[in-house]
């Protein structure tokens, strides 16, 4: 439904041909076209056609709360509950406060514009602006593939920009770093099991190992059983969210590429074989125990502190729990393992995802390209 631009000229103003594109009743393609002068006037045109000829689907008394109700339905099915989630909590919080009780035909762009200068204030990043916005987006969407509106009138304000994008520094742990680190870590852990004669806290020991030296995600780790072990090879078929209401959930991982099977490093492979005879004294022991936990997992808050607790004995920064991802990639990068093998390892779904994070971390390939062409003398 564009505006096209015309030769000529009314009392100054531009002409355009304004089209619309529509079915009518009995199921046919048709086409409206009329001309204006003056993009303004164009514009009002168009949405003034667009109202007519779509007035029988319009539902003008709609409210955006009343859609995005709608909306959640029908996506309950077709994504990750934990995606559903916060598609939830952005509404919550960023849109449904401004524009939750305005009518579908009161979403004016000034009314758009007054809401998106709203979140502008809220000092957010512009990541968080820009997921609030395709939320909005994804809504509107919604309301115009049901005929409630003739077009979304979101796309006319246009998505959170900003001038200057300074790339966050990437926090991660040098091999050094994670051996005072996890050193930290297992001399708490014998500490406790020795006053206490408590083995619990072993099951941090092994996830931050884990978390190291297979890259895992979080919830990969809090899902992994003793039947995912094959010999020297382990297997990441499932992840668990603990922040969803009510009871763990376990899903599928973060998408097909998530699921991998890795070869375990001879150093983890050891810390697994202790880990798996210190649960194996366990009352109601099985191959079906989390590995760090047993019968149900241990808890992300609990990871959190000790992962705090843990660095500042050993005297090094903290840093994120996710971060521990990084330092396995980072680790492997700067060794000059295959960007390909990496993004496997992690369970990326595209090599580019991988490449666009830890490109920078290949300085040594930059020499080695340089060293080849000095030696094409001309």
């Amino acid at each position: 439904m564009p505006l096209y631009k015309m030769h000529g000229k009314k009392r100054g103003f531009q002409k355009y041909l304004v089209r619309v594109n529509y079915t009518d009743d009995a199921g046919k393609c048709k086409q409206c076209s009329r001309v204006a002068y003056g993009l303004d006037s164009a514009k009002d045109l168009e949405s003034r056609l667009l109202r007519k000829k779509f007035q029988k689907d319009i539902k003008p008394h709609y409210t955006l709360a009343e859609v995005q109700k709608e909306y959640i339905l029908s996506e309950k099915f077709e994504i990750r509950e934990s995606t559903l989630e916060k598609k939830k909590e952005i509404y919550r919080f960023h849109i449904a406060p401004f524009l939750g009780n305005v009518r579908l035909d009161r979403l004016s762009t000034k009314v758009l514009q007054n809401w998106k200068l709203q979140i502008e204030s809220g000092n957010f990043a512009i990541a968080t602006k820009k997921n609030i916005y395709t939320e909005l987006r994804a809504i509107l969407n919604y309301a115009v593939r049901m005929g409630y509106l003739p077009r979304n009138p979101l796309l006319r304000v246009g998505n959170f920009k900003s001038t200057l994008i300074v790339r966050k520094k990437m926090q991660y742990y040098t091999a050094e770093e994670f051996r005072r680190f996890i050193r930290a870590a297992r001399d708490s852990a014998e500490k406790v099991e020795h006053c206490r004669n408590d083995v619990s806290e072993w099951n941090y020991y092994v996830f931050f190992c884990i978390a190291f030296y297979a890259g895992l995600r979080k919830g990969e780790i809090f899902a992994l059983k003793w039947t995912d072990i094959k010999e020297n090879y382990l297997t990441v078929s499932r992840s668990i969210n603990q922040k969803l209401r009510g009871e763990d959930r376990e899903t599928a991982p973060k998408n097909a590429s998530s699921v991998r099977t890795l070869q375990i490093p001879r150093p983890l492979m050891d810390v697994l074989n202790a880990h798996k005879e210190r649960q194996k004294r366990l009352s109601g022991y099985n191959e079906d125990f989390r590995i760090c936990g047993g019968v149900r997992p241990i808890r992300d808050t609990s990871v959190q502190k000790k992962n705090i607790e843990y660095a500042t004995k050993a005297g090094i920064k903290t840093i994120r729990i996710h971060d521990f991802r990084h330092s396995n990639a980072s680790l492997l990068a700067n060794a000059g393992v295959n960007i390909q093998e990496i993004a496997r390892r992690l369970g990326h779904s595209n090599i580019e995802m991988t490449w666009g994070t830890y490109s920078h971390l290949y300085p040594k390939a930059e020499d080695k390209a340089v060293a080849v062409l000095n030696k094409v003398i001309i």
